[in-house]
């Protein structure tokens, strides 16, 4: 656990802030209120020297600044996460940087992952329902070792949320069903089986989930590997 309080890290992350990154940060649609502009390598560096600490990350988090919950997600302690913790922070996302952030680095790693996956993904507000979707493709790339059927069980929500056209939303979507194909030659032909069924939807967000799922899970890079 670290010694540092909460105002002295945010005091230093305001110190690694760049106004010029959080203009960067607006045209890729990082438009948050409370953002200094730390870069991923810095806040990443700072997270190595702090190591882990679950008091710390929550009183980071409860900063609301968007840089603070970022470090967060990369200090806190998974075994300590609790499901009322998960749904707490996912009632805070407003962007897709700390959502992927929280999901990717943390949440993925709690035993609550898969339930928060199905639940979240049928969630209505914009980047919770993302968070469904993210915590999805983590899991398909983190654990090694859950079975296929796992995994097959998130391709029907797949389907039922491709029709979703929040840009945020479609693609993690994308993201999910892309991953789980890369796991290995089961999943792969079960998620093609799962992109012809999404493009059969015939909206907008279902072609491009389709098409861009399927350009990968096709092409020679994958087909090679597995």
């Amino acid at each position: 656990m670290s010694s540092r309080t909460a105002q002295e890290v945010v005091a230093q992350l305001r110190s690694l802030g760049d106004p010029k990154a959080v203009e960067g940060a607006a045209r890729f649609g990082i438009n948050v209120p409370d953002i200094l502009g730390v870069s991923a390598p810095a806040l990443r560096k700072l997270a190595k020297e702090i190591g882990t600490d679950h008091r710390l990350a929550a009183q980071l988090w409860r900063t609301g600044i968007h840089d603070a919950r970022g470090l967060a997600a990369l200090i806190d302690d998974p075994a300590l996460v609790t499901p009322s913790q998960m749904e707490r922070w996912a009632k805070d996302f407003n962007s897709w940087a700390v959502c992927d952030a929280a999901c990717g680095c943390l949440f993925d790693k709690t035993p609550y992952a898969w339930d928060k996956a199905v639940e979240w993904s049928r969630r209505d507000a914009e980047y919770v329902k993302r968070a469904g979707f993210v915590l999805m493709a983590c899991l398909a790339v983190h654990d090694k070792k859950a079975p296929d059927e796992r995994f097959e069980a998130f391709l029907p929500l797949i389907v039922e949320q491709a029709g979703d056209d929040r840009n945020f939303v479609k693609k993690a979507v994308n993201w999910a069903l892309r991953q789980i194909g890369k796991r290995n030659l089961r999943l792969n032909e079960r998620a093609i089986q799962t992109a012809h069924e999404v493009r059969a939807l015939g909206t907008r967000s279902a072609r491009w989930i389709a098409a861009d799922a399927l350009r990968e899970l096709t092409g020679d890079k994958v087909q090679g590997r597995l």
